[in-house]
């Protein structure tokens, strides 16, 4: 088992984001230690993915910082240390489930072992099948299984348990306390349970009222696609 426990801290400070001419929040702050899980909720424009988008390097902050042990983060080791799951399974239609793996453990430079991961999301027998024959739910583990392939100490997850069954939510459970046994983390934006005790911030705390909003954006605001 990969150990993370030795890893300082991850957070942000005064985060701001606006997107579309919008100031979708501001002054939004978390720390998040090793073993911590921090589920994101709120009402659907909130800004749960933005902010997971910001936490990710895709999307820079208008104002605020992404820490990790106190300092400011450097994009390159950053991104090392995420595996990022957004709404979408980024499943290719014309590879077999296990080629979906090993794929993806050339992305990072690594071998994989791809029974295992496939095993700890209950698709080790779909191995060969081709992902076009797949359910939404089995696009769905295939999609965690990444996770677990090429091991990261910080997961960012939009809805990870979206179009899984009670069976498939229950592994996913499994697979956030074996992270967390070795000190990895969690950041989940989700509107249900997730199985797995943690904290939880209210994006939606920090949505500026309209009155409150300042007179104009930035001088070159974002204007990215829809706040989710």
């Amino acid at each position: 088992m990969t150990e993370w426990r030795a890893l300082g801290e991850f957070a942000g400070q005064g985060l701001a984001v606006w997107r579309g001419g919008r100031l979708v929040f501001r002054g939004l702050g978390f720390v998040l230690p090793p073993s911590g899980v921090l589920q994101l909720v709120g009402p659907n424009g909130s800004g749960k993915s933005t902010l997971l988008r910001v936490l990710a390097g895709l999307l820079p902050p208008a104002a605020g910082r992404v820490l990790w042990n106190g300092a400011e983060v450097d994009r390159g080791t950053h991104l090392a240390r995420l595996a990022y799951l957004g709404h979408g399974d980024a499943v290719k239609p014309g590879l077999s489930v296990a080629e979906h793996l090993v794929w993806h453990g050339r992305l990072h430079g690594v071998s994989v072992a791809v029974e295992p991961a496939l095993a700890a999301t209950g698709i080790a027998g779909l191995a060969r099948l081709p992902a076009r024959t797949l359910s939404a739910g089995q696009r769905r583990r295939l999609a965690l299984a990444r996770l677990v392939a090429v091991p990261k100490p910080v997961w960012l997850l939009d809805e990870p348990t979206t179009a899984l069954d009670r069976d498939g939510t229950a592994l996913f459970a499994d697979l956030v306390q074996s992270h967390l046994a070795s000190g990895g983390r969690v950041l989940a934006a989700t509107h249900l349970d997730l199985g797995v005790a943690g904290d939880s911030l209210t994006v939606a705390d920090f949505v500026p009222h309209r009155e409150e909003e300042a007179d104009e954006p930035p001088a070159d605001p974002l204007d990215q696609e829809a706040v989710a």
